[in-house]
């Protein structure tokens, strides 16, 4: 039923849920199984190429699920905006 159910959504639509939930979820463990080898082995290879790859995917995902920075302390990045 459920492979039936994506052939109705557009190519684009299916893109976008995949970005939008998929990545950070994906992301979220890649962090989670990287913390566990490194608790378990300290810090090694496989746990820098999980981090790395948890890191690109927060950078990369988009939608409600991706990380969001902080604003930026200093003021607005635009400079034609005036501060408050």
């Amino acid at each position: 039923m459920w492979t039936t159910m994506w052939a109705f959504f557009s190519r684009r639509l299916r893109m976008w849920l995949i970005l939008a939930v998929g990545a950070p979820i994906l992301g979220l463990l890649l962090g989670k199984v990287g913390d566990l080898v490194e608790a378990r082995r300290g810090p090694n290879n496989v746990s820098k190429v999980l981090h790395t790859g948890r890191r690109w995917l927060q950078r990369n995902a988009k939608g409600p699920l991706a990380a969001r920075t902080a604003a930026d302390p200093a003021g607005p990045r635009d400079a034609g905006t005036p501060a408050r």
